[in-house]
């Protein structure tokens, strides 16, 4: 049974595909042994993200460990993870219609257990290796932008390089944005920056009873990142590319999740799913 239902996966693979480049074989007299098809190291690396266990367990007489990992670097070296990443979106937006006028950013940490580049003292595990990502979502919670860093930041330093996610929409955005934010960043910096980026606000007050407001749809997308994918709820990568090419690959497969849903019933296509999903 595939990690995740093939008519998520497939359309995923086919924009996958075409963001390969070529293969260039450089041995003087070609005789490699065959290449594993990027197909199932495609599949693979989607167990790898979804059940979150060791390459080594993932792997078997198709796929070893060694390629997952190589063919895995090879693909962030070429920057299709996020491509396919920026290509969700926009189709999502095209179809839908991302709702960027509000944007919701919330901080998420989860544990570290290996260490690595964006590891460090988790001040809600008693100082284990943990990792934070500062999460942005749309109005409606479609995640476009996501910062990784380690669990002792806090929130507020990491709300500017998130808001600058948003470059990659190349100037397409509402003439006023409001940002959502909770009590972690309700202060005299936060306010200046985002009045410095001519953006409303609307941040809960620290020392009050929980004030929901709008920004109920960034917990929403984080239960996704951490309930739906077992290596975003436990990171064991040590390197910053990795974690944040899976990041990406999670992203991609919640926008094609939330598009497919969204189209159900307004467009109809040959491999339209028998139930909604």
């Amino acid at each position: 049974m595939p990690a995740i239902p093939l008519f998520i996966t497939d359309p995923l693979w086919s924009q996958f595909q075409a963001l390969i480049p070529p293969v260039v074989d450089e041995h003087p007299l070609g005789c490699h042994r065959p290449r594993i098809p990027d197909r199932v190291v495609f599949d693979k690396l989607i167990q790898v993200l979804v059940l979150g266990a060791s390459y080594e367990k993932i792997s078997d007489t198709t796929c070893s460990a060694t390629t997952m990992r190589r063919r895995r670097d090879e693909w962030i070296t070429a920057g299709i993870f996020t491509a396919l990443e920026q290509i969700c979106l926009d189709s999502y937006d095209r179809i839908v219609g991302l709702e960027l006028d509000d944007l919701c950013v919330d901080g998420c940490i989860v544990k570290a257990p290996c260490g690595g580049e964006i590891a460090g003292k988790s001040p809600v595990d008693r100082g284990k290796q943990g990792t934070k990502r500062s999460v942005m979502t749309d109005g409606a919670g479609i995640p476009v932008g996501v910062i990784a860093a380690p669990a002792n930041r806090n929130d507020s330093p990491l709300l500017l390089p998130t808001l600058e996610l948003l470059s990659r929409f190349n100037g397409h955005l509402p003439e006023q944005i409001t940002v959502h934010l909770d009590a972690g960043y309700d202060s005299t910096k936060t306010r200046a920056l985002l009045t410095a980026l001519d953006c409303d606000w609307q941040i809960s007050t620290k020392g009050e009873p929980l004030q929901a407001g709008a920004r109920w749809v960034v917990e929403r997308t984080n239960a996704w990142h951490t309930r739906g994918f077992k290596k975003l709820l436990i990171n064991t990568e040590r390197r910053a590319t990795v974690n944040d090419a899976f990041i990406a690959l999670a992203n991609a497969i919640i926008i094609i999740r939330r598009l497919i849903r969204e189209a159900w019933t307004t467009h109809r296509w040959e491999a339209r799913p028998e139930r909604k999903p």
